[in-house]
């Protein structure tokens, strides 16, 4: 597996870049966030997956290490190739698909190029629990560290709520605008919205 390039960037192209490694050039699809990051000439290092077909083989290159677990996991979706993965990452960050999927927010999840009310629903019925507890990082007026979500997460679970519960919690709290930052706080707050569900 090629699980990332170094090297001068080659060229650039609206989806991809051509990187050069040890002499040869190598052509990789990115992310929005991975293209925009990437200067012609200057030195790079892009994280990467590569997608095996039959008749092609594929790299595709990533800013970091969540997006790339993102479009490793949402392809385990019946349905859902490196396409429907690369639009995703580029209408949504990997904490906002997160927050979308522990929500069922299908609206969200429809606003993304090629896919419908069904391949919503579909993906957060086959990605509920797969992609994690909500990092916290980009939600509105929260400064939580994924730590602190995480053990939150784990508590709420150990004291018999779902993790689907539980992130909806969390997620519903780290969106208001004066969002707890420290564990004892936070999980108040998650217990006092499961506590009115």
């Amino acid at each position: 597996m090629i699980a990332a390039l170094s090297g001068h960037v080659i060229s650039l192209s609206a989806t991809g870049a051509v990187i050069e490694c040890g002499g040869v050039g190598l052509a990789v699809t990115l992310t929005p966030a991975a293209r925009a990051a990437l200067r012609q000439g200057e030195a790079a290092t892009v994280l990467t997956h590569l997608v095996v077909r039959e008749d092609a083989l594929t790299l595709y290159g990533f800013a970091s290490d969540a997006e790339r677990e993102v479009f490793v996991t949402v392809q385990s979706v019946s349905g859902v190739g490196p396409r429907i993965a690369l639009a995703l990452l580029g209408t949504m960050t990997p904490d906002a698909l997160t927050q979308a999927v522990a929500a069922e927010d299908v609206a969200a999840l429809t606003r993304v190029p090629g896919i419908g009310r069904k391949g919503a629903q579909k993906l957060i019925l086959e990605l509920t629990g797969k992609l994690g507890p909500l990092a916290g990082v980009g939600l509105t007026g929260s400064q939580v560290t994924g730590a602190v979500a995480r053990e939150v997460s784990q508590a709420l679970v150990s004291l018999g709520w779902s993790g689907k519960d539980a992130e909806q919690a969390i997620g519903a709290v780290l969106a208001g605008n004066d969002a707890p930052n420290e564990v004892p706080e936070l999980l108040k707050a998650a217990l006092r919205y499961l506590g009115r569900k």
